[in-house]
Parts: C-alpha cells; structure tokens; sequence
C-alpha cells in the first residue's frame, strides 16, 4: 500500500496543475470503489474553483469552497492528470475535467481507494483521531515518550499506530527504527526519551527523503508523471531478511511484529 511519501509524491506532482482550475464536470464509470461515492461529488464539485490539494496522513483532499473531494489510493490507485482525450485505460473510475481541457483520473485495479466527500467545517470520521503529522513539529522525542508512559505494545506497533502519529506504515517503520538503533520488539513503554529522540528524528529524515526520492515503488505504485519510486533501492532492513546487515555484516532477522513482517538487526537494534 502506498505510505506517507508516496501520497506526498502524488499531491506534489497533482498541484501544479489541479490547483486554481475549474471542474467542469464529473464522471463516475462506477458508483462505488471501497465504499459508495456519495453524491456530492458529482452535484457539488461541478463549477467549483480548487483552491488546493492537501495531505492529511494518507489521504488526499481536493479543497474547494464547496467542501472536500476525500481520495484514498488504496492498494494499487493512481490519480494522474491528462488530456481530456487520452483514451482510457481498465480501471479508469473517475475522472474530473478541469477548465484546462485537462482530466485529474483516478485509476484503481482493486477498489481498495475511495473516493468520499467532506463538507466545509467538518472533519470525515476518517480523518478524526489522527496523530498529528510525523513532519511537524507536534511531533518528537517527547510527544513519543509521555504517550509512550506505560504501554506495553512493541515499539514498532506504537509507532504504526494513526492514533499516535499519522503515515508511519511498516516500511518506514522499520527503517526508522533501524537507524534509531531500537529493536521493533521492545516495549514502547520501556524505550528512552533519549532513544525516542532518535527515534523522531530517524522518522523525520527517513520520510523527507523518501519524499524527494519519489517514495518506494510497491507493487503498482507510481508517482503522477509515471516514474516508479527510487527509495526502495536504498531500505536498509525492509524486505532483505536473511541478509548482511549493511552496518555490521550480521544476517537480519525476520520476526512478525503486530501481525506484520519486521526485519531487523539483532547486533544493531537493542
């Protein structure tokens, strides 16, 4: 599933030509991909200015004075902007037709992304109880360690959870805490506030790199403009099980963490 940067990547590559367009019309091929479109959608966005693309956690919002177009890539969407006359792939579920004579078209094999509304003032039950985000500054050392107090989940399961910080999925979870030096077994409540510095500040770096990396081609993902990620040639621990560790040559170790694969270094994580 796409994570945090590859959502980032989408939202950057979609602004420059989404924002301070028009939406002409709206066309649904389908009435639902995980869940019904509501109808807002197409009653409400036509004729509506984009004022802006924002990401909030793994989500993308299409703001306008209306309300808010809700996206979710899911497994395997990709939303691209394109000529209106581009001839349509499988799976093209929706497309919004800009006053640039351009289409913003949402592809998804599967149907695990979303497409829903958010009307002006609300917040989506969705997005309600998030964490904040892993690159403001609400988030650090020591907003991990007082929440941390007293939990007894692995680190790992903390840090993946959206209640506690948004966009931090397994990938870079488990690079984070590699770099952190913190095995993804520990206790969350018997982790350090000094080792919790490390550890926002590895979530920070590792994200914003990513970013500009394009994010971590997985299975479909590719960025607007059809690039894959390159980050993925860089992961230090994620998906190289049984492998040298690039640190100290020791083989990694693959244990399950929260129902989840976690690779790690038992000589560099403690």
């Amino acid at each position: 599933m796409p994570e945090l940067p590859e959502v980032e990547t989408t939202r950057r590559g979609l602004a420059p030509h989404v924002e301070g367009r028009r939406v002409v019309h709206v066309t649904l091929r389908r009435p639902d991909l995980r869940w019904p479109i509501p109808p807002e959608v197409s009653n409400l966005l036509p004729g509506q200015r984009i004022e802006a693309v924002r990401r909030r956690a793994k989500y993308l919002l299409v703001d306008t004075a209306a309300g808010s177009a809700l996206l979710h890539l899911g497994m395997s969407g990709s939303l691209r902007v394109l000529p209106a006359d581009t001839p349509l792939r499988a799976h093209d579920h929706v497309d919004l037709a800009l006053d640039s004579g351009r289409v913003l078209r949402f592809n998804d094999p599967r149907r695990f992304g979303c497409l829903l509304w958010q009307p002006v003032g609300e917040t989506h039950e969705l997005l309600a109880g998030l964490g904040p985000e892993p690159l403001s500054d609400a988030f650090d050392g020591d907003y991990l360690y007082r929440l941390s107090r007293g939990r007894r989940a692995s680190v790992k399961t903390f840090l993946m959870d959206q209640a506690v910080v948004v966009g931090v999925g397994n990938i870079y979870a488990a690079e984070a805490l590699f770099t952190a030096g913190i095995s993804p077994l520990r206790e969350a409540g018997k982790v350090s506030r000094e080792r919790y510095r490390r550890l926002a500040e590895a979530v920070k770096a590792i994200l914003g790199y990513a970013i500009t990396r394009g994010g971590t081609t997985l299975r479909d993902f590719i960025s607007p403009d059809g690039a894959p990620g390159y980050f993925e040639q860089e992961l230090a621990v994620y998906g190289r099980d049984g492998q040298p560790c690039r640190a100290c040559g020791r083989a990694l170790r693959l244990s399950t963490v929260g129902q989840r694969a976690s690779v790690w270094c038992p000589a560099c994580q403690r």
